[in-house]
């Protein structure tokens, strides 16, 4: 989990054996500072998801390196930015039991660990363990502002109910909802729209509640595309994204990024060829790029990811078409013609979805492409990645 400088003889991207995941750091500062300037104009607190990188080198380009707000997926990854000096941290997947013990350990550390649930049920054993323990574990409710995953609507009559039992245990900290919709809102109309309805359900849960008598401190929102869609969070307290540093094609088709400002690629070897069905063939599969293919559903279909020589330059018309687990097929479209690539050569392949790319990772070779102007870029760092859930 520490940075590592890369030794001589891995200078550059021509160097590490292949498959391997790339970071541009230039391109994800880049984004970093986007999102902080967008939260900062509409007056709302940014906290970060770090499952896409699960990385404290990562998470460390933001906020010149100091700890801060974050949002997290699993109990691992709440654990290793503890212990990376993090004390204020979101655990956005609904809760279970047997998870209470390694979030109260986090809680006695010092930690401000916040668990999220929407039944009855997780309410009444959260409530029971925090008096059981004597501790509080500060608790959102999750909000379904779409459909698209879990929580409850903001009129369920068990809304008031739980917060109250929260309420009564000390644990009541918040609502918190995800447009998890809007990964199918192709055009801005439709993006700016879902993340209006993001705000409006949420401030509408947190109001229901506070007209019952209930405090609600937190309203938290977020996703990629609404948080970059976002007009007015008036009413809401935070901001959650977390693809934003890395983007991807799912988000470049959204049209909330362009292709150039993807920071997260991978490094492949030409292995062979067969002429006969117009494919090139190479050392890096669905093992290397995960078997999301999330831009199959948009108007453009990116196969497994767009193809870009060892600099990051896209190569027109090439795309890696077809994967198997360790070999990765790459083909020209649209009337591209096929170049000749011999075996040895490098390239790198934008992924379709950057979570679950950089999941097949065990971390980045970092590289800087504001100051890098050689065929193979070089590595200003290795990034480990938090392994384990």
């Amino acid at each position: 989990m520490t940075t590592t400088t890369p030794s001589t003889s891995t200078r550059t991207l021509a160097d590490p054996d292949t498959p391997f995941a790339v970071v541009d750091v230039h391109k994800a500062l880049r984004n970093i500072d986007r999102l902080a300037a967008r939260a900062d104009h509409l007056g709302v607190a940014l906290r970060p998801h770090v499952k896409t990188a699960k990385s404290l080198d990562v998470a460390a380009l933001m906020h010149g390196g100091a700890p801060h707000p974050v949002t997290v997926s699993t109990l691992a990854e709440a654990e290793a930015f503890a212990d990376g000096g993090y004390t204020d941290i979101t655990y956005a997947v609904g809760i279970a039991p047997h998870k209470l013990p390694r979030v109260i350990a986090l809680l006695r550390r010092g930690v401000t660990l916040r668990v999220l649930l929407d039944s009855t049920e997780q309410a009444d054993f959260v409530a029971e363990a925090s008096r059981r323990e004597g501790i509080s574990i500060p608790t959102q409710i999750a909000i379904d502002c779409d459909g698209h995953r879990g929580g409850l609507k903001t009129d369920a009559p068990a809304l008031v109910d739980i917060a109250r039992t929260l309420h009564d245990a000390g644990c009541l900290d918040g609502v918190l909802t995800h447009a998890g919709e809007s990964y199918f809102a192709y055009s801005a109309e439709e993006q700016r729209l879902a993340a209006k309805n993001e705000r409006d359900t949420a401030v509408a849960a947190a109001e229901n509640l506070r007209a019952a008598g209930l405090p609600v401190a937190t309203v938290s929102v977020g996703s990629t595309p609404t948080a970059h869609a976002a007009e007015d969070l008036t009413g809401v307290t935070e901001l959650r994204a977390g693809n934003y540093v890395f983007f991807d094609l799912v988000m470049a088709g959204l049209g909330v990024c362009q292709v150039d400002d993807l920071a997260l690629s991978v490094v492949v070897t030409v292995i062979g060829h067969r002429p006969e069905y117009g494919w090139i063939v190479t050392d890096g599969g669905w093992m290397a790029m995960s078997r999301d293919r999330g831009t199959a559903a948009q108007p453009q279909d990116q196969g497994y990811g767009l193809v870009t020589d060892l600099e990051g330059h896209l190569i027109p018309g090439l795309v890696m078409s077809a994967a198997s687990q360790e070999h990765g097929t790459i083909t020209a479209r649209d009337g591209a013609t096929l170049p000749d690539l011999p075996v040895g050569t490098r390239l790198r392949v934008l992924p379709n979805h950057a979570c679950a790319t950089a999941a097949q990772h065990r971390g980045y070779h970092a590289i800087d492409s504001g100051r890098t102007a050689t065929d193979a870029p070089a590595v200003q760092a290795v990034w480990h990645r938090i392994s384990g859930w």
